[in-house]
């Protein structure tokens, strides 16, 4: 008579499973037991009796099943529940900060169209506002809000927008603050609402959309030169050229020169973020130097992205110099690469995006004209101010006018008895003051 063996992946045994232990001593010694041990949903402890090593007879299978208590609410079960609840308090704190939001917004709008109305209507002067500022004020301490300044910005509010309309569906979602921005920086409704909107699909803080202003979004984008309309069903070429921008604008790598494309990669790398939102809603990095092997040869892809709303690969070529026609036969290599190697079945064909330098547009549009692979061509720059509209560009002052007008300043004499910073010749600078007619001299 030999021991039968246990298998189990417990180094010691509950005691429940010792005594299932000792019980199946008692079994015919030429059955072999394998005691399988898997936690149940209700504690119990499985034991299965499994083979012959003696007999020609097939497996049989029993149970025998150990139940252990547990206390109430504990395990898995209580852990599950707190998680719902948990999720459950933070969705409606957050339905509650909204619909808070969005109520405030709505007043805001209102009042704003009261003072409006009434200037109109009865002649209110703007002594009216300071007037209800110090009335809220007295009827309702605790709030904030209700000063003439934030009162004055109520009647812009409304006179900016009014249909009540627009108010509710889309500007009500946004905070007091997003709206503030869109009055201060745009002047034309339809940017406005464009702005709002996008910051509404793409949950801009208002810092980004200021920024987003600032540097012309709406005005870049769908502005690359694409094949997009020869080379996609319609539906997917509008949205794929609203996706690309022209020019891209990196005023997050500074002044700095970049010559190199490898600098320019790590550069962009290095500021992945800002990076991504440059490019704007749906793409997601994949990766750098993705490795392509076509035949016998080794190639790199610059930069690699999925864009989610499109549901397809983007192969992003960086150039430092100018556009050249031989960038496209290039990507169109790696396009059709990726396509036979990385798209899955549900992807939509890969789309090639080349960041140069500068371009000429009509090289462009030939360039791309009889190739069959969707690609884009932008620019991209460091500087905004290269970006601005030009008639915005030339009203500013030119390098040499600010270097004329700094020089005239250091040139002029100060006035009577204001100091002068002069270098001695120890080196640091002391203070004298300046004579005039005669007059004495105080150091």
């Amino acid at each position: 008579m030999r021991e039968l063996e246990f298998r189990d992946v417990l180094l010691a045994p509950p005691p429940n499973v010792r005594r299932i232990e000792e019980g199946t001593k008692s079994l015919p010694t030429v059955l072999r037991m394998e005691v399988v041990m898997r936690k149940e949903p209700r504690g119990r402890v499985l034991v299965r009796k499994v083979g012959s090593e003696r007999s020609g007879v097939g497996r049989r299978s029993s149970s025998i099943e150990a139940r252990e208590r547990r206390p109430q609410g504990s395990g898995g079960s209580y852990a599950r529940i707190l998680s719902d609840l948990k999720g459950r308090i933070a969705r409606g704190r957050l339905r509650t900060v909204l619909a808070a939001n969005a109520e405030l917004v709505r007043l805001y709008w209102e009042i704003g169209r009261v003072i409006l109305t009434r200037q109109h209507t009865e002649g209110w002067g703007a002594q009216v506002i300071d007037r209800l500022a110090r009335d809220f004020g007295r009827s309702f301490p605790d709030m904030r809000g209700l000063s003439a300044r934030n009162l004055k910005y109520m009647r812009a509010f409304a006179a900016a927008w009014p249909r009540k309309s627009i108010v509710q569906a889309v500007l009500a979602q946004l905070s007091w603050y997003h709206n503030l921005a869109l009055l201060e920086k745009l002047d034309d409704a339809d940017q406005r609402l464009w702005y709002a909107r996008e910051a509404l699909r793409n949950g801009w803080s208002r810092n980004v959309l200021a920024v987003r202003i600032a540097t012309g979004v709406k005005r870049r984008t769908g502005q690359a030169v694409t094949n997009f309309r020869r080379t996609l069903p319609p539906a997917q070429s509008d949205m794929a050229a609203d996706a690309f921008k022209d020019p891209y604008v990196f005023d997050f790598l500074g002044a700095k020169e970049l010559r190199r494309e490898r600098d320019l990669e790590q550069a962009l790398i290095d500021h992945i973020q800002r990076f991504l939102l440059e490019l704007g809603s749906g793409f997601a990095f994949v990766g750098r130097q993705v490795p392509l092997e076509v035949g016998d040869q080794d190639f790199q892809l610059d930069l690699f992205f999925y864009h989610l709303q499109l549901r397809c690969y983007v192969v992003v070529e960086l150039k430092t110099v100018p556009f050249d026609a031989s960038f496209v036969g290039q990507l169109s290599l790696y396009l059709s690469a990726v396509d036979d190697q990385m798209r899955h079945a549900e992807d939509r064909p890969t789309l090639g995006l080349i960041l140069c330098r500068t371009k000429n547009a009509i090289v462009v549009e030939y360039a791309l004209r009889n190739f069959s692979r969707p690609i884009g061509v932008a620019d991209w720059e460091t500087k905004l101010v290269k970006s601005l509209p030009r008639d915005l560009a030339n009203s500013l002052p030119s390098a040499s006018r600010l270097r004329a007008a700094l020089s005239r300043s250091r040139s002029k004499p100060p006035p009577l008895g204001e100091p002068r910073a002069s270098r001695s010749d120890d080196g640091p600078r002391s203070t004298d003051v300046v004579v005039r007619a005669g007059k004495p001299t105080r150091k």
